[in-house]
């Protein structure tokens, strides 16, 4: 661990040497949290640190930039999955004014804004985002941009279904742009195989209204495995989350509801989708406010509340989050 942060420190000091070599920025950013819950009564309490990242950005020539972001506080090595704490370490081409090309670990290509969000911005997730094997994998992504803030993106990968490389992909397909300036998107269509090589499709729309002085947030996603009795809305996610901002402050509140029919197996009982049990039924809400004393790029402060019906837990987090720039 010590070895591979200070490799990193050390690509940071030297590879600005270059002339064509450039570091845009280098920072680390943190989550602390009083965390409190009761779980069918039963209460509980601890003081914990739920992020500590390292951000590496910048150009190995004018049109090929890179990034990197390592998550120092997760298990580093996995026998399945060596860069199971590494987020992003891709590389980027911008062919054209229209094409570029990533290769690398990135995000896998799956559409909804609660999906897109950075995890350290993110304080309660739906089920789908908890119980996915990995959101991050090597991928092979190409972009057209057709308009300015209009992206149609294909992107190949490792399959987020599986616990680390084990020969299964998925195929993504998404337009990231907007309806009208107000409304924004990311929406997909995606075609997954799970560890048994079974294919399940998604259709996944992130919608982002941006309002005065407030934003909402609406995700559908609807799931199918192939063979299911029902395409639509047997298998499926809603999530809404409303922000509105006033001065250095946010109110925030959170809402999502999923679902899977007990029918969704095949033949031999085997759940079409392995991340949503068959018969789940699970609603969450919940609130929160958020400060920003120091400017909205360098100190935040949380308290959150949320509720679920699966466990019926009551879940209240009182925190910060800070970013200390390295290089800017």
């Amino acid at each position: 661990m010590k070895k591979y942060i200070l490799s990193i420190f050390l690509a940071a000091v030297f590879v600005p040497l270059s002339a064509q070599h450039k570091v845009d920025r280098f920072f680390l950013d943190m989550r602390t949290s009083f965390h409190q819950e009761t779980i069918d009564g039963e209460y509980s309490s601890q003081m914990v640190g739920e992020y500590l990242n390292l951000h590496l950005l910048g150009h190995i020539a004018p049109n090929v930039d890179y990034r990197i972001r390592q998550r120092l506080n997760k298990k580093v090595f996995d026998e399945r999955n060596m860069f199971n704490a590494t987020d992003f370490m891709y590389i980027n081409w911008q062919a054209s004014p229209h094409w570029n090309f990533t290769a690398g670990k990135q995000a896998v290509l799956i559409g909804g804004y609660e999906y897109d969000a950075a995890p350290i911005d993110v304080y309660f997730y739906s089920q789908f985002c908890n119980n996915l094997y990995q959101g991050f994998t090597f991928a092979f992504s190409s972009t057209y941009t057709f308009a300015q803030d209009q992206r149609l993106i294909f992107q190949i990968a490792n399959s987020p279904l599986s616990l680390g490389f084990q020969n299964v992909y998925a195929y993504n397909f998404a337009w990231s742009g907007s309806v009208v300036p107000w409304w924004k998107t990311i929406w997909s269509v995606n075609f997954v195989e799970d560890q048994s090589h079974r294919m399940v499709n998604y259709l996944s729309l992130g919608n982002h209204f941006i309002l005065p002085n407030a934003i909402l947030d609406i995700d559908l996603m609807n799931r199918s495995g192939f063979g299911q009795r029902r395409f639509l809305m047997s298998d499926y996610t809603v999530i809404s989350k409303f922000i509105w901002s006033v001065g250095d402050w946010n109110i925030c509140a959170k809402a999502g509801y999923e679902k899977n029919a007990a029918e969704n197996v095949d033949a031999n009982g085997r759940a079409y989708d392995v991340v949503i049990a068959p018969g789940t039924e699970y609603l969450y809400a919940g609130c929160g406010l958020e400060w920003f004393p120091l400017g909205r790029d360098n100190l935040r402060l949380h308290a959150v509340y949320y509720r679920d019906n699966v466990d019926h837990r009551n879940n209240f987090d009182i925190g910060v989050t800070w970013r200390a720039d390295i290089i800017r």
